[in-house]
């Protein structure tokens, strides 16, 4: 937050914090309850590393746990109506028609079979299989900065086959199996029906093939969505005939094929690769039932890793003409997500949930994303602040 001085920057973290904690009311209908969640986000967003309900009710003194608690468990409110209020919080921000919607997923790591979603299953954020549950959530990335605006929890198929459990657990009886790509694919109508401003969608191989690809297309939404090794992939009236496996065709392609670009700016500076883009074919609406203006092209983008060789593939859509290089900066935007998780983990408590319920985890991970949010907002807002103007010393009138 380098624009604005330190009494500005006060200054707006506490207009801010009361302009979130006004939009919190309306979903409560008592003021104490509205009251605690107001406290409840106090403690996310304060210093203790650890965002556990005693250390939140020590924060803002409170002589136990049992009212942050509530919040989570007895109280009644919807958290989906909050998931709104905070994505459009976000958009009155971070709003830009160039956005890119950026798809991904984390794991939170669990003791004991009741926390809800709760299995042995692999994620990332561990790098193995382990004992977790799993969340998917949509990132809104534009020029002006990045906030979650969406998520879902997963729910494996040894949980929606047992009715019993999910009952425990309190999860609606009209929830049903979905895979990731499902969920996914739900967040994306989602932001779509809510008039989101977006062109791009990215993610990684996890969501790279099926109904997400053809419900972009329709919808006139570029995307760069990553694919296994083994995709094929087929080109059509273009003067390079392409025919195979990603793998093999980015084998087969000669050194003047790749060009070294920058995916944006890291914490140790340029993320530099090699990248190779294939044209595969030249598609209108007409061939989509869809309503979108111009010719598209889809295409096939290979990244190589400059120090080791190692490939990673990426199905793409984009209108005719789109260069190399805004493809290679929307497939950057996916390192937003991966950096968001990491932040909203150790700094607002992403992953120190308590509550064992379905109804738990959405409110915890909402309040989560409303303070990931106003932290988005208020940073856009003091780098956009003008620096403070200097007094010019006043020239001095030399007598003749």
């Amino acid at each position: 937050m380098t624009g604005a001085s330190v009494e500005t920057t006060l200054e707006l973290w506490a207009s801010s914090l009361r302009e979130v904690k006004a939009r919190l009311r309306p979903l409560f209908t008592q003021e104490r309850v509205a009251a605690s969640a107001g406290q409840f986000l106090d403690g996310l967003l304060g210093d203790e590393r650890r965002k556990t309900g005693w250390m939140r009710a020590e924060a803002v003194g409170d002589p136990g746990p049992w009212r942050q608690q509530a919040i989570l468990g007895r109280g009644r409110w919807d958290a989906d109506r909050l998931r709104d209020i905070v994505r459009d919080y976000t958009l009155e921000t971070l709003a830009d028609p160039d956005a890119v919607l950026v798809l991904d997923e984390t794991g939170f790591l669990k003791q004991g079979k009741a926390s809800c979603g709760v299995g042995r299953q692999y994620t990332g954020s561990a790098g193995k299989i382990t004992n977790c549950q799993i969340g998917v959530f949509a990132s809104y990335v534009s020029r002006h900065g990045h906030a979650f605006i969406d998520r879902a929890l997963y729910l494996p198929k040894v949980w929606t086959d047992d009715r019993d459990r999910l009952a425990a657990a309190h999860v609606p009886e009209h929830v049903r199996f979905a895979t990731k790509p499902a969920l996914a694919l739900t967040m994306i109508e989602h932001a779509i029906a809510g008039n989101v401003p977006f062109s791009w969608v990215a993610a990684d191989s996890v969501y790279g093939v099926g109904d997400i690809e053809m419900a972009l297309k329709r919808a006139g939404k570029g995307y760069v969505l990553g694919v296994n090794a083994t995709h094929s992939f087929r080109s059509w009236d273009k003067s390079l005939a392409v025919a195979g496996t990603a793998k093999d065709i980015a084998e087969a392609l000669p050194e003047e094929a790749w060009r070294r670009l920058s995916a944006g700016e890291g914490s140790k500076g340029a993320r530099l690769h090699d990248w190779a883009y294939l044209e595969l074919a030249d598609l209108d609406a007409d061939d989509f039932d869809a309503d979108f203006a111009g010719t598209w092209t889809r295409g096939l983008m290979i990244r190589r890793n400059i120090a080791d060789g190692d490939l990673a593939f990426f199905s793409t859509w984009c209108p005719a003409g789109t260069t190399l290089e805004k493809l290679v900066t929307v497939e950057g935007h996916r390192w937003a997500i991966e950096d968001s998780f990491e932040t909203a983990k150790n700094e607002f408590g992403l992953d120190h949930n308590e509550t064992r319920s379905w109804h738990g985890w959405h409110r915890h991970v909402s309040l989560v994303m409303l303070a990931f949010a106003m932290v988005a907002v208020i940073r856009h807002r003091a780098n956009a602040v003008p620096p403070p103007k200097t007094m010019r010393p006043a020239r001095r009138k030399i007598d003749s």
